[in-house]
């Protein structure tokens, strides 16, 4: 996953291996034969969960609307948002050879851009593409991500890409400033170009947020394994060094060289769990103090932003 996205309603995006909640509205994906209290029904009923099971071997009871009651396994029934949506899937519209045609920049990010990278390290790649037009305009519409686990490539929609950046996320500035670009259309290269107008203020916002997050995360693991995920609180460290340079010095720092060994040295779990913690709450007094006399913006430069993405879907006609 690329790790940033505004998401669909939380009941949609749950695993199948999950229970679904009382109260769920669903649809039959099976005929429900005739019993003496009722007749045959085709599937296409519409129902809403009463009762969930423990676990998946067991079968949900469902009301549906006559209030007529069924027990039915997860396979035998679907969500209905989901079920509705079924029609407008993206994979019926959307080749994603055509939209990976549509790229404008590749980026490496993660360990091999921060200098962090050992011999068996993945190298990951995020970058933007620009959907042909009659897709973007079309009843499917255009995915916000087209990804690929098995490449590590991950590369976002122009549009939510730019949404993104405005919001200050860290993931997504990252490619803004990596220093490992492999491909950039002159799209891609104006994009680069205008980096600057993304960085705001709401920096402090969105990095707090994530550090936030995160070190409640590391805590809980604490608490309840007794350990920690030493990978993720080095990245909790090194989101905060560079926020604090963004800040200060109005660009977004990518390679952690100063840092480099100390920071290997966490993700080793050769930092006691009490250190990294003053480390923390070091970098969080250094955060203040320079959100305190940062020289970016309140806000970015929405105007700028607009003005690049109306060109880049006129450009598309």
């Amino acid at each position: 996953m690329c790790g940033a996205s505004d998401g669909p309603d939380w009941w949609e995006a749950l695993s199948p291996q999950m229970i679904l909640p009382v109260g769920t509205q669903v649809v039959t994906r099976v005929t429900l034969p005739a019993t003496a209290e009722r007749a045959a029904m085709a599937a296409g009923a519409v129902g809403v969960i009463v009762k969930a099971p423990t676990d998946q071997t067991h079968a949900y009871r469902i009301q549906l609307v006559s209030g007529i009651e069924v027990s039915l396994k997860r396979d035998e029934f679907s969500i209905r948002k989901q079920d509705q949506q079924a029609g407008l899937s993206r994979g019926t519209a959307c080749d994603e050879a055509v939209l990976r045609r549509g790229i404008i920049l590749r980026v490496v990010v993660g360990s091999r851009a921060y200098g962090l990278a050992r011999d068996e390290s993945d190298t990951d790649r995020r970058g933007v593409y620009v959907p042909p037009a009659e897709l973007h305009w079309s009843l499917f519409g255009v995915p916000e991500q087209i990804e690929s686990d098995e490449s590590q490539e991950c590369y976002w929609e122009i549009g939510k890409f730019l949404v993104l950046a405005l919001k200050a996320n860290p993931n997504v500035l990252e490619c803004l400033y990596s220093p490992m670009v492999e491909f950039t259309a002159p799209l891609g290269r104006e994009l680069l170009d205008m980096r600057e107008a993304f960085l705001s203020r709401l920096v402090y916002q969105t990095y707090n947020g994530y550090v936030l997050s995160q070190f409640h995360k590391l805590e809980q693991d604490l608490r309840s394994k007794g350990a920690v995920k030493w990978k993720h609180a080095m990245h909790l460290i090194r989101l905060l060094l560079s926020g604090i340079t963004v800040l200060r010095e109005g660009f977004v720092p990518v390679r952690v060289d100063e840092h480099r060994e100390r920071l290997l040295a966490i993700r080793d779990g050769a930092v006691d769990w009490d250190e990294v913690n003053a480390w923390r709450l070091e970098l969080h007094k250094e955060f203040d103090a320079a959100f305190a006399a940062t020289k970016l913006p309140e806000q970015p430069d929405y105007a700028r932003v607009d003005a690049f993405l109306i060109k880049v879907r006129r450009e598309q006609v």
